[in-house]
């Protein structure tokens, strides 16, 4: 195995994950100037967030499914030219419609190009260390909020919200086709565990083992759970009279508090076992929501965003080593593809639900309810995770429950 090579990997995707989960969700930093400048409802704005979850949905599945088929390069190319061209078409649009199908859709389908086929990548490449490399190209989506909303928010400032999203899309395909192609597969000497798995399992058992029903579920009420308080969480801020950048600030600081919560939880999940870190994280995440009922400043705002952010970003690559472990290397594609389509669909709750709590009640008092409770439901289903068949152990974290 070319050990430089295999870090490259993760690098790449780390690149890849951010860049498209940071656009996907810099539209919760567009959608005020957007609503000031054209005057169309935060609910019908936030539906364009909610449909982007819902093709990511379907889109993850597919993407997966190609990259276990034909590899992941050409999965993220055609993901790297979709993203660029969907912001740029998305920038231009005159009617709400336009924009919720632009924005919607495309931005959807291509940030699903993404996960699932540089997990499944990345997988292929570590014998050792898998876990930690899977959490590094999870930590991707950590850095987001760090580096590409506050970027969002500086070109809105300096530019308004139309030529902010142009330029947003031409730097993703300065970005992300270069590093889309300098994406492979592992030497054959690197897959001996691929090959030694044997057949491939039928789908069909796959998707109805109490292992994957729970996976599934939990990953749907986990992100059912945070994907409203992420979204309006900019707009919360402001109503609550912090000042629009200082707000981003708050998006900022959970993205970096998730990229710590990935290693940590990562790390206690190692020593502990995957299934108790996974329930005690999605408890966590449970109660940091209903205390946002309870902060209105900015100091309180970023203590908690800590809370909060490592939570909701330690336990996502703990679903990713689950569904290795699982189920092994050859279907991991479609497995967790499989499963981030469930995730999307919960996702795609949060900004709409959100957008019309705030519309009816002029607050989001009912949306950190609603979403505490679902939040330890989430973690109530955690609670039955199947144990894992034994397996080689890893050096990180890759196993036990």
């Amino acid at each position: 195995m070319s050990v430089p090579y295999r870090w490259v990997i993760v690098a790449l995707g780390a690149l890849m994950s951010c860049v498209a989960i940071g656009t996907m969700f810099s539209l919760a930093i567009f959608q005020e100037p957007i609503a000031t400048a054209t005057g169309w409802s935060h609910v019908g704005i936030a539906s364009a967030m909610t449909l982007n979850f819902i093709v990511m949905g379907f889109g993850g599945f597919l993407w997966g499914a190609a990259s276990d088929r034909f590899g992941p390069r050409p999965v993220v190319l055609i993901g790297s030219v979709l993203l660029g061209l969907a912001l740029v078409l998305a920038s231009r649009a005159e009617t709400l419609m336009q924009f919720q199908l632009t924005y919607g859709i495309l931005v959807g389908l291509a940030a699903s190009a993404f996960f699932a086929p540089m997990i499944a990548a990345t997988t292929a490449w570590f014998d050792e260390n898998r876990g930690l490399a899977v959490s590094l190209v999870s930590a991707g989506m950590g850095v987001a909020p760090m580096t590409i909303s506050p970027f969002a928010r500086w070109l809105i400032s300096a530019y308004e919200w139309r030529p902010a999203m142009l330029i947003i899309g031409i730097a993703t395909w300065v970005l992300l086709v270069p590093a889309a192609l300098l994406v492979r597969r592992p030497p054959a000497d690197a897959g001996t565990e691929f090959a030694a798995e044997g057949a491939r399992p039928q789908l069909s058992k796959v998707f109805r083992s109490p292992q994957f029903i729970v996976l599934g579920l939990t990953f749907f009420a986990c992100c059912a759970a945070h994907s409203g308080p992420i979204f309006h969480m900019v707009s919360y801020a402001t109503i609550c009279g912090v000042a629009p950048m200082a707000a981003v600030s708050i998006y900022s600081v959970e993205g970096l508090a998730g990229l710590g919560g990935r290693l940590l939880y990562g790390s206690l999940a190692d020593r502990i076992g995957v299934k108790p870190v996974l329930v005690a994280g999605l408890t966590v995440q449970a109660a940091a929501l209903a205390t946002y009922l309870f902060v209105s400043r900015l100091g309180e705002f970023y203590a908690l965003a800590i809370v909060f952010g490592s939570a909701y970003g330690g336990v996502m690559p703990l679903y990713a080593v689950l569904a290795r472990e699982y189920f092994g290397q050859r279907i991991i594609g479609t497995v967790l593809g499989a499963a981030t389509m469930l995730s999307s669909l919960g996702m795609a709750f949060g900004p709409l639900a959100g957008g019309w709590i705030f519309d009816t009640f002029a607050n989001y008092s009912w949306l950190f309810i609603g979403s505490a409770m679902v939040g330890l439901g989430a973690a109530a289903i955690a609670l039955a995770f199947p144990p894992l068949a034994a397996r080689k152990p890893q050096p990180a974290f890759g196993v036990a429950s």
